[in-house]
């Protein structure tokens, strides 16, 4: 939902792309529905696996699951460059539960996007500037 969301919510300021430790492989039916519900799209999701490449190639990672780095690699921050930026979202995930759970978390990630486009965006006037 995460990437759908940043897709139309932020996509002058970010690029997102998404992954996940547990992936399906699919995407589940509820959450197409609750994303076409709420006027997004789903076109181009896919289920699959964070990489050490994704993540050595992200400035900025989401890290939604509210678990530590150091579940994914053996040492995360080996595998982080720098100048990236890491941000820890605990966001439940709806995966098994009902359409109302779905809404409650697209509109938890929702509200978290834009707040993060727009202190990007702040970001990047400021740095203009």
């Amino acid at each position: 939902m995460a990437e759908s969301i940043a897709r139309r919510e932020a996509a002058d300021i970010i690029e997102p792309s998404s992954a996940g430790l547990y992936p399906l492989g699919r995407i589940a039916e509820t959450t197409v529905e609750t994303l076409l519900a709420n006027g997004y799209s789903a076109d181009g999701l896919s289920s699959k696996s964070i990489s050490r490449d994704a993540v050595q190639d992200a400035d900025l990672i989401i890290n939604l699951s509210g678990g530590p780095l150091e579940y994914l690699f053996s040492s995360p921050r080996s595998c982080l460059r720098d100048t990236q930026e890491l941000e820890n979202w605990t966001v439940s995930d709806p995966y098994g539960e009902d359409t109302a759970t779905y809404q409650r978390i697209l509109e938890e990630i929702e509200t978290r996007v834009r707040q993060l486009a727009k202190r990007l965006r702040a970001e990047s006037r400021s740095a203009k500037t």
